[in-house]
């Protein structure tokens, strides 16, 4: 059998080759991580109907949305091998690539939506840059709502943490699992509900908006807002395929990132009140942060700060101190 990817870059090339040779000439594929409702896809739908108004109807994206076509590992190298011209992928995925990567997961770094934004547009150009050199383009980024976590059973304190199997959406929240005393478990968005069900997981740490796409009420009953940080969506595309777009069609698409980048933005802020009511509502217990977890997450949080700061470089260093106004 194929491997997926495989199976789509054949059919990528034999396109390219009816079009004769020139892959992504008119029609291209998106890859989208999240499901249809959530409110990442409805962006990008409106972001490629600005690009298809744009050009003429002369660029469209066919967009595949629940990461039918590359799962969340997958994705950046299938842009930048071509399998796929552009897609979305949470940016923290490519942590082990470049710390910059996961500037955004530091815990209770920038919990609130005006301190991500600050921290976002200090980190920006130095994101750009790094996928630059790696053969891509950041089209544009948008964040998630505040982190919580779901769980079966109340939780007052990392005692209540000991062994359970916890989903780690990136490397970030895996080292954060550890040293919560969980047990980090990778799971994709559309396995959550299954996982839960087959107790390959008993806690998750993600959004409100997560939680309500993935119908969280019918597996979990508490929900603790603890605002550990808002991760970045981006959405990237090959260099290489942007490149051999006319100059009309490269300002189209740029020119709609910036406005799909604005537009997801207020997106977040808007909606996050709505998705932890839905939560509510459908019988969840939304809760704060008990006191005594929230000290002891404080201290791993300081903890994963310096191990951050040890690997990360100079310039991802110097991104750090302008946002602590050091």
């Amino acid at each position: 059998m194929k491997h997926p990817i495989r199976r789509v870059l054949a059919a990528a090339l034999t396109v390219a080759a009816m079009a004769g040779g020139t892959a992504f000439a008119k029609s291209w594929n998106l890859s989208a991580e999240q499901p249809d409702s959530n409110y990442h896809t409805k962006n990008i739908r409106l972001f490629a109907e600005d690009v298809q108004k744009a050009t003429g109807n002369e660029l469209e994206f066919k967009i595949q949305s629940n990461g039918i076509l590359l799962k969340r590992p997958e994705v950046k190298r299938g842009v930048q091998q071509g399998i796929v011209p552009i897609a979305d992928v949470l940016m923290a995925a490519m942590a082990n690539d470049d710390p910059i990567f996961e500037i955004d997961n530091i815990p209770f770094l920038a919990p609130s939506f005006d301190a991500s934004e600050r921290l976002w547009k200090l980190a920006r150009p130095l994101i750009a840059e790094r996928l630059d050199k790696q053969g891509l383009v950041l089209v544009y980024g948008t964040p998630w709502p505040p982190q919580g976590i779901y769980t079966k059973k109340p939780v007052q304190s990392l005692d209540d943490f000991k062994g359970a199997k916890l989903r780690a959406v990136n490397v970030a929240v895996a080292r954060m699992a550890t040293l919560m005393g969980a047990v980090p478990a990778t799971v994709q968005v559309a396995e959550v509900p299954q996982a839960f069900s087959t107790n390959v997981i008993d806690m998750m740490m993600t959004s409100s908006a997560t939680g309500v796409d993935t119908s969280a009420w019918d597996y979990t009953r508490f929900y603790y807002d603890v605002q550990a940080s808002l991760p970045y969506s981006i959405t990237i595309a090959n260099k290489r395929a942007l490149d051999g777009l006319t100059p009309e069609q490269r300002k189209a698409v740029m020119d709609a990132g910036a406005r799909a980048e604005t537009r997801g933005w207020a997106m977040a802020r808007e909606q996050n009140a709505s998705f932890v009511k839905v939560l509510s509502d459908k019988g969840i217990q939304v809760e704060q942060t008990p006191p005594r977890l929230a000290e002891q997450m404080k201290s791993i949080a300081q903890t994963m700060a310096e191990e951050w700061g040890k690997k990360a470089d100079p310039q991802a260093l110097e991104v750090l101190r302008a946002f602590r106004g050091q």
